[in-house]
């Protein structure tokens, strides 16, 4: 006990040390922003004592360093958790994070607000960082004329929503970072995304500092006129995310023909995906035209499908050597990626490919959806569990600064100094890789043709082509595994761990490999106990805090996940969750009016707006999600209740599926739900699961998206799962072997033993 006291008084010794060094540092003098009110002494203190704990290898992300290499400037975001916001924690910039205290200082100082949206591997917000809010003069300005806030838009996509949405009334574009003007009332007076320093550079007419001076003029000169501009930009954002008035109508057949009509008309025959650049994944549905395809018999949906999904697969998209998958492409090939890599785009890939696998019996699909878990599990999963957010864009260069694909890309050179001339002369060949490069002479590795194309010109057989191919990825990981790596955001988001939950446990179920469900059950933990109060979630944890109330997304996406991980591996402690959190949303989020959840809760901070969201882009709409939700839980409860709110979500979207499909995608597949039979699988087991498996094995072989499936072992488990599904009741493994019951609208065929007579039974 007297060495743990010891340690004990140490460690408070030293950190009174720290602290006391940290409050005399010269960046936490008031005046160390440059035009800035001075901080109370309260503020002070607690920067102090943040700077105090932090590692001392953290390196501050800015320029303006003293000789000792500490940051010469500190603001009130070093107190936040959001790797964003602490990127800016040493700018010159007086920054405020969103909050009251914010809007409060900007009435008591008649200023303006300068609002700055982005996220942590944002390359231009990156690039607007540097040139704008790292230099002297323009922090001056704000810090004297303006209040400034910063917002991360992945911890607050409902402020995201709001003020994008006055941007695309203002320009129709949009992007990130997103820089608006407001009142102190909160209301948009101007905006825009990234704008350059100052007039005339990267060609740009006006540049950033010009935009505050004017800006600031006009407020002090022109009152009247700001305040009728803010008014009705004001109305206009209120009136861009104003629900849609419910409709009477469900979907109908004819909804899934409009929608497989409007993408095969912008379908890019020749590279996959749709016409154009840059060019997204998630623009086609791969996932809707698989289904569509089961649906109608039609082949050109299956087509567009699997065409897409190889010509992904093999573009520079792909990171051909550590896994997983980039953003998106800039061009119309998928050659040339933008670099930065998101969880959710490899979630949302990792079950297009599952589908693709289990709708053509294709194993390179299957291939392509465990290298995405592998690089998951392997670079962006917490020692606790979760999954962390995403991966920059840009990573060091030799110069000091950022380079965007720097860690992605390779020479000729460096090819053959990993892997010898000949093997080189191999690889080069297959990824597309000379002295031309893509970018500044290095290249983005592709596949530049098949083995057995290239066997000829490079005279050699196509099974060594294969061979060698496959010894240098990993060969070229660990090579590439020493370079400066690029930031990694490792905040964990409610949503987005839903995604890759839901991606582990399908990949689990699908091939037969067990541990994914596992990894998707460590991060399900962590967001149940360490991610939720008083039962309602938190949108973001990072370094043990939760923060910010969640919202729609973030419930929807993790119920769909503790569905998939209850059916991987019928542990009903996943479907109590998924109920649990769904009864949150029932009382919470819902429309019970017209139908829909809103994005956040009754009682979450007022805006200028409460979005009901709808529309499916990069991320599936939280309504699109639930929708589906909610008719998997009416199969598998058979309360009527999931059924009429399931309804309610799509009538409320119908008018917009039936104009616009495309943008709600997601959508799509709780309407091919609905339009079709489910199939309610059970299969009960004398013992446990392994008992299931000669079934599951006929199930993987089978595209199957409409079904739930249940499998308990008799006794306690089946028990326990009876209370909550019906279907279980009178179910049994028959003469003490595992029994499939395949059922239909809770009416079961012929129970059997036989694995063939269950796979002819869910065959389509």
């Amino acid at each position: 006990m007297r060495g743990a006291v010891t340690q004990s008084s140490d460690v408070r010794i030293g950190r009174a040390l720290a602290l006391a060094s940290a409050m005399l540092q010269p960046p936490l003098d008031p005046g160390s922003l440059p035009g800035a009110e001075p901080f109370s002494p309260a503020l002070r203190e607690s920067l102090a004592e943040r700077r105090a704990g932090r590692a001392p290898s953290s390196t501050p992300r800015t320029r303006h360093l003293l000789p000792d290499g500490t940051p010469r400037f500190t603001n009130r975001l070093l107190l936040e958790t959001s790797p964003y916001l602490l990127q800016h924690a040493h700018n010159p910039v007086n920054w405020y994070p969103w909050g009251d205290e914010a809007f409060e200082a900007a009435r008591r100082l008649g200023r303006p607000v300068l609002l700055s949206i982005g996220y942590s591997t944002c390359h231009w917000c990156h690039v607007m960082e540097e040139e704008c809010f790292e230099d002297l003069e323009i922090a001056r300005y704000l810090n004297e004329r303006y209040v400034a806030i910063k917002v991360d838009r992945e911890e607050r996509p409902d402020l995201d929503a709001v003020y994008i949405s006055a941007v695309q009334a203002l320009s129709g574009q949009v992007g990130w970072p997103l820089n608006v003007w407001l009142t102190p009332d909160r209301e948009p007076f101007f905006g825009g995304t990234y704008f350059p320093p100052r007039d005339g550079d990267r060609g740009i007419r006006t540049g950033f500092l010009s935009l505050l001076k004017r800006f600031d003029e006009a407020w002090a000169s022109q009152p009247e006129k700001v305040a009728h501009t803010a008014a009705r930009l004001a109305d206009a954002v209120r009136e861009s995310l104003a629900p849609e008035a419910a409709g009477e109508q469900l979907p109908r057949s004819r909804t899934l023909e409009v929608a497989f009509g409007y993408f095969r008309s912008r379908y890019d025959s020749a590279n996959g995906g749709l016409r154009g650049a840059p060019k997204f994944p998630s623009q086609l549905p791969v996932r809707f035209l698989l289904r569509y395809h089961r649906r109608t018999g039609d082949e050109r949906a299956l087509r567009m499908a699997t065409h897409t999904l190889e010509s992904v697969a093999a573009g520079g998209i792909r990171d051909h050597v550590g896994g997983g998958f980039h953003r998106y492409a800039t061009d119309e090939a998928w050659r040339v990626p933008h670099f930065e890599k998101m969880l959710y785009d490899n979630a949302l890939l990792a079950l297009a490919y599952l589908d693709g696998h289990q709708a053509t019996g294709r194993e390179d699909f299957a291939r392509v959806a465990r290298e995405i878990l592998r690089y998951v599990e392997r670079e962006m999963t917490s020692p606790e569990g979760p999954f962390y957010s995403a991966t920059d864009a840009d990573s060091p260069a030799p110069d000091g600064g950022r380079e965007e694909g720097l860690f992605h890309t390779w020479t000729p050179a460096e090819l053959e100094a990993a892997l010898g001339a000949e093997r080189a002369r191999i690889v080069s060949a297959y990824f597309g890789v000379d002295a031309k490069g893509d970018l500044e002479g290095r290249s983005v590795l592709h596949v530049s043709a098949a083995p057995e194309e290239l066997a000829p010109e490079l005279a050699l057989p196509a099974e060594r082509v294969r061979e060698v191919v496959a010894t240098a990825r990993e060969q070229l990981r660990e090579v590439r595994s020493r370079r400066p790596g690029p930031l990694r955001d490792e905040k964990v988001l409610a949503a987005w761990n839903g995604l890759m939950i839901g991606a582990c446990a399908r990949a689990a179920l699908v091939l037969g490999e067990p541990a994914h469900a596992e990894h998707a059950a460590r991060a399900a933990r962590f967001v149940l106990s360490r991610m939720r109060e008083g039962g309602r979630l938190r949108r973001s944890s990072m370094d043990g805090e939760a923060r910010h109330e969640a919202y729609l997304e973030d419930y929807a996406f993790l119920i769909a996940g503790l569905l998939d991980l209850y059916e991987a591996t019928g542990d009903a402690s996943w479907l109590r969750e998924a109920l649990a959190l769904d009864g949150v949303l029932e009382e919470h989020y819902e429309d019970r009016e017209a139908g829909g959840y809103f994005r956040t809760s009754h009682d979450h901070e007022a805006l200028l707006a409460r979005e009901k969201p709808a529309y499916d882009g990069a991320l599936p709409a939280g309504n699109s999600v639930q929708a589906m939700n909610l008719l998997r839980l009416h199969e598998l409860t058979a309360e009527d209740r999931f059924r009429r709110r399931a309804e309610a979500v799509l009538r409320a979207f119908a008018a917009r599926l039936d104009d616009f499909p495309a943008s709600l995608s997601e959508m799509l597949l709780a309407a091919d739900f609905l339009l079709d039979t489910p199939k309610q699988l059970v299969i009960v087991t004398p013992a446990s699961r392994r008992d299931a498996e000669p079934f599951l094995e006929r199930l993987r072989d089978t595209f199957l998206p409409n079904r739930i499936l249940v499998v308990a072992a008799e006794g306690p488990d089946l028990a326990a799962q009876a209370e909550r599904i019906p279907l279980l009741e009178g179910k049994v493994a028959r003469e003490g072997r595992a029994t499939a019951y395949v059922c239909e609208s809770n009416v079961c065929r012929l129970p059997t033993t036989d694995p063939e007579v269950f796979a002819r039974q869910i065959a389509p």
